[in-house]
């Protein structure tokens, strides 16, 4: 299991998904499920990119400004 940090380009703006999957693929089949479900009305996704990947340990977290 990884800890993933994915930066999603949507149309208009920027956003930032933190979570845990097993690999790089299990991670990205499930962005537009996690978009969808913080949006009414479901955007257009333009890019996803792994920014930083690191395995879960007491502590680990990312900061997001």
């Amino acid at each position: 299991m990884f800890l993933y940090k994915i930066e999603i380009e949507l149309e208009d703006q920027m956003a930032h998904l933190i979570l845990l999957a097993d690999t790089d693929e299990k991670a990205f089949s499930v962005v537009e499920s996690h978009v969808a479900r913080h949006f009414i009305k479901m955007p257009v996704v333009k890019s996803a990119a792994i920014i930083e990947k690191k395995r879960p340990e007491l502590g680990a977290g990312y900061f997001i400004v």
